[in-house]
């Protein structure tokens, strides 16, 4: 009976509106490039101390969840993770989106993401205390198995290139090490440059990594940035039903992996889509789908990153370790309440604590409604904006989003410079996945790898540290399974006579046409652009390997191990290259979309690198005008100039106030404004 009070208490009208308009803004504020869920936590925690501590939590929480199914909606319409959590999401989510399917994608997301919250909560409700257990059980080993287990994800991302996979993986990892060293705090990788100290931020990279090289090929055609299905049915909930319910053992099964790795401090919802994502495609009957666009791929990391709230909150409460930063912000929160936090917490505080859970059932619930209908505005919305205005509005969000999360200019700087350079490896076959996922787990890998290698040296038993231990070797198994499961796949389909998964085929399949039927030979082409990156990634792996020389070994073990497999994996893709093995030449284009990309990078990096000089708003208006005008194929009369142009002032006056204002960020000035 206890228990259905705290449910009527989280029912009052007063919890019920702060549960949807918490989840509401979440959902804009995660879909928002940049703008993290930790922010918004973090921004709103001073209006809810004058709230009853149960209320004031369930604000927190559905800004919490609704932040992290935001940013499934960049993730599916803009190939940009609007949290760490979607990085997953942008697998096959864009690739629905582009050919048609963004509402069902999007419809797909929010079902799944509900679900997955719903067991997440539950999990919090009912297995707290022995679930907190889990957590503790974890240490270094784990962890770095772990980190390793998301990198198996590779083999599956890059089929028919697992090489330049492997390759971008380890640029990724050397990204991650940039700075302070998280173990020994030795300086390294930082080229003596100053604003490389704090080290390379992971959202102004995914920023940069996937929504630049997107926004340079927006201006290179006048075709649109996404297909409209003539057939469309509005949400598609019907046919989304029916895909989830077919899929329900993913759905259940990603749910589980989100809530498990919810409550390990420090993983949260970014590993737990890639692991849950990795497990999806080798359980899948449909394996050389994902990554073109499957359904289930989508329902895999949208389920697994909104289980992790419940989860995350886990040790929180119960431990007083919180897992994510946002859930440090309410813990804080609660602190200030006059909350002591602890395994007694569920008897000295029941009514918070339960009335809080309930309310975050109940915010999950209302994802379903509020997600829905912003999920149909936002991708009508995004279908018939206008090219010369979605290009600079996307840039200008990517601005926005990279400065916004410590008011650095040099994180935008980073986010263009990053982009532009993800642009280029992506034409000779280096997607930015790989570099994406050693980016996200590279500190991760590192902190578990040299702690147990310091505990293994102390001890006098090294490798029964890594491999001695029933946790850790689980995880081994599972990311050996993971790593050779798409290889075995594809030698089933070479048993079985069907088109198999090998390089060729796959090039073949994504580029039917550059690469005709009798593609072999036109496949052995000699590729001198991969050979030219092959050569500066062996100088990139010396140089880090050199940095190495002046480290502690604590700092310098990892980037050395990660330096010769660079130099290694390079050696072996040049030989390759030379013999023309596994290589594909980038895809012809025409001299009128290059000059586009090149002009509008061009005023890209004049406008980040012109923020200091010019201040914010001014030059974030020229730029956004300057790509007005480069963006637009068709003559348009002085009319609908003159309303793009105020629509453009709107929106740089808008967000910087937004800026100024209300988050109180550092924005530079100007001699405007």
């Amino acid at each position: 009976m206890e228990l259905l009070g705290y449910f009527l208490h989280a029912l009052t009208p007063l919890n019920l509106l702060l549960a949807l308009v918490g989840v509401v803004l979440g959902t804009i504020i995660g879909a928002l490039p940049g703008l993290s869920a930790t922010m918004a936590v973090a921004v709103l925690v001073p209006f809810t101390f004058t709230m009853d501590p149960a209320s004031g939590m369930i604000a927190l929480g559905a800004i919490y969840t609704g932040a992290i199914y935001g940013g499934a909606f960049a993730a599916i319409l803009v190939n940009t993770p609007g949290t760490p959590s979607s990085i997953a999401t942008t697998f096959d989510g864009y690739p629905m989106a582009r050919r048609g399917d963004g509402g069902l994608a999007v419809t797909l997301a929010t079902l799944a993401s509900v679900v997955g919250g719903l067991v997440g909560a539950l999990a919090l409700l009912f297995l707290a205390p022995p679930l907190a257990r889990v957590a503790l059980a974890f240490g270094p080993p784990e962890y770095f198995w772990l980190a390793i287990f998301g990198l198996t994800l590779i083999a599956a991302l890059s089929v028919g290139n697992t090489l330049k996979g492997l390759i971008g993986a380890c640029l990724g990892l050397l990204l991650s090490m940039v700075g302070v060293a998280v173990v020994g705090g030795d300086v390294r990788l930082t080229a003596g440059v100053p604003a490389f100290l704090g080290g390379i931020d992971v959202v102004s990279a995914l920023i940069g990594l996937y929504c630049v090289p997107v926004i340079l090929d927006l201006v290179a055609t006048n075709r649109g940035h996404l297909d409209f299905a003539s057939d469309d049915k509005g949400y598609r909930l019907l046919e989304a039903m029916r895909i989830a319910w077919a899929s329900k053992f993913n759905v259940i099964r990603s749910s589980v992996i989100g809530t498990v790795i919810g409550i390990l401090p420090g993983a949260g919802g970014s590993i737990a889509g890639l692991v849950s994502y990795t497990e999806a495609r080798r359980a899948s009957p449909n394996t050389a789908n994902f990554g073109k666009g499957e359904p289930d791929g989508v329902i895999a990391t949208e389920a697994a990153n909104n289980a992790t709230v419940g989860g995350g909150f886990i040790p929180t409460l119960v431990l007083g370790i919180p897992g994510t930063p946002p859930d440090a912000i309410i813990l804080g929160a609660l602190l200030v309440q006059g909350i002591k936090i602890g395994p007694q917490l569920f008897n000295s505080e029941a009514d918070i604590v339960y009335t809080f859970i309930y309310g975050l059932l109940i915010a999950t619930l209302l994802m379903l409604p509020a997600g829905l209908l912003i999920g149909r505005y936002a991708y009508r919305s995004i279908i018939t904006f206008p090219k010369s205005l979605l290009v600079p509005t996307i840039a200008f969000l990517t601005v926005v989003g990279s400065f916004a999360i410590h008011s650095n200019v040099q994180d935008a700087q980073m986010m263009f410079v990053l982009g532009v350079i993800a642009w280029i490896l992506d034409r000779y076959g280096f997607q930015p996945s790989p570099i994406v996922l050693g980016l996200v787990l590279g500190q991760i890998a590192e902190q578990g790898f040299v702690q147990t290698w310091l505990i293994g040296n102390a001890t006098g038993n090294l490798l029964g540290m890594y491999f001695g231990r029933p946790i850790s070797i689980a995880i081994i198994a599972a990311a050996v399974i993971a790593l050779c499961y798409p290889f075995y796949a594809e030698w089933r389909a070479k048993r079985r006579r069907s088109v198999p998964l090998t390089e060729i085929a796959a090039e073949a399949e994504a580029h039917p046409i550059d690469l005709p039927a009798d593609s072999v030979p036109a496949a052995r082409v000699r590729d001198i652009g991969g050979m030219t990156l092959a050569v500066i990634f062996i100088v990139v792996g010396g140089l880090a390997l050199f940095d190495t020389s002046r480290m502690s070994m604590m700092g310098s073990v990892f980037p050395r191990a990660i330096s010769i497999l660079l130099i290694g994996l390079s050696l072996t893709l040049l030989a390759l290259s030379f013999l023309g093995r596994g290589v594909r030449p980038p895809k012809p284009e025409t001299d009128a979309a290059s000059r586009r990309r090149i002009i509008l990078a061009v005023i890209f990096g004049l406008w980040v690198f012109a923020i200091p000089l010019l201040g914010f708003a001014t030059s974030s208006l020229i730029a956004f005008v300057a790509m007005m005008f480069l963006a637009e194929y068709e003559r348009q009369t002085a009319v609908v100039w003159l309303r793009r142009t105020a629509t453009a002032v709107a929106t740089v006056m808008i967000f910087w106030l937004l800026m100024s204002e209300v988050l109180l960020l550092r924005v530079p000035s100007g001699f405007l404004f």
